[in-house]
């Protein structure tokens, strides 16, 4: 059956009028009393007739009122993204690629936030072996997160936020003795941070304007563990500013600003598109972009 004359038919048997059904579709009386006659030749039952200067359902017509609203509800569903969506019902597993001084920071936050929603969503963190866009355009990784670069033409971003590098090291470190020049910065020893064994970076292109070069004694594949380096010896490594700062305090370090000409690092997300209607997928990408701009927790 046409879905136009399922709509008639809901609207007539809401109305019990044919006048005021077809206000409600938007089209004349008379249109309105000839799909009526569609109606019941479709049905072979009256469906409404004549009770004074009015108009009385059929004990059929109560019967398909319901399931006639019903189905029309259920066809508006599936052509509306995202309609009939719940959280509390979703059972998925997500996965996202970050660098592990980023989810160090978020993983608490966002779990928090979607068990709260959804409590058979499961979150699994890849690190960064397989940036760019391949990962994404194979379904191997559901949202890469951080620095997005090298990423295929037709993957889909949001910026989230802009955040400063920042030097760290052991409290005791005698950097802390004085004034933190470029001089100085670049004199101490450092701890590079590269999945590939990469030495060189922005910073040293930095300093090199300056007529400065550091000295990359040792180059570790994390974060944590450039942290975990750098608490119980004199090498200085880099992180972000105002993330994990229970952390930094908890393992003896502190932060200093870098004394460089230094451009903020610009943190994004990065998707594929067949996943961008996905009502589920949208609610996930929008809770991992609100644990990235939550304020980091205020310890007790």
């Amino acid at each position: 059956m046409d879905l136009n004359l399922l709509r008639a038919l809901d609207a007539l048997l809401q109305e019990n009028s044919v006048t005021r059904a077809a206000e409600r579709l938007g089209t004349s009386p008379a249109a309105a009393s000839r799909t009526l006659a569609r109606l019941r030749r479709a049905v072979g039952d009256p469906l409404l007739v004549r009770a004074g200067q009015g108009m009385v359902p059929t004990p059929r017509a109560l019967e398909l009122r319901d399931e006639v609203r019903a189905l029309l509800r259920g066809c508006d569903d599936v052509l509306r993204p995202g309609a009939g969506f719940d959280a509390v019902h979703l059972q998925r597993s997500f996965t996202v690629q970050a660098a592990d001084v980023l989810l160090t920071g978020l993983a608490g936050t966002l779990s928090d936030r979607i068990h709260a929603e959804a409590p058979q969503v499961d979150v699994v963190f890849l690190p960064e072996a397989i940036e760019g866009g391949p990962a994404l355009r194979q379904g191997l990784v559901d949202v890469e997160l951080g620095v997005l670069d090298h990423l295929d033409p037709e993957i889909r971003t949001q910026h989230l936020t802009r955040v400063a590098l920042v030097g760290i090291a052991r409290s005791g470190h005698p950097l802390f003795a004085g004034r933190i020049t470029a001089r100085r910065f670049a004199a101490a020893d450092h701890i590079g941070i590269s999945r590939l064994g990469k030495r060189l970076g922005p910073i040293d292109g930095a300093l090199a304007e300056l007529g400065l070069r550091r000295r990359i004694a040792v180059v570790v594949p994390s974060h944590t563990s450039a942290m975990m380096l750098a608490r119980t010896t004199d090498l200085v490594a880099l992180t972000l500013a105002g993330w994990l700062p229970d952390t930094t305090s908890a393992l003896g370090l502190r932060t200093f600003p870098v004394p460089l000409d230094l451009a903020p690092l610009e943190l994004g997300m990065a998707w594929h598109p067949r996943n961008s209607a996905d009502p589920g997928h949208r609610w996930f990408r929008d809770h991992l972009a609100a644990s990235v701009l939550a304020p980091p927790p205020v310890s007790p």
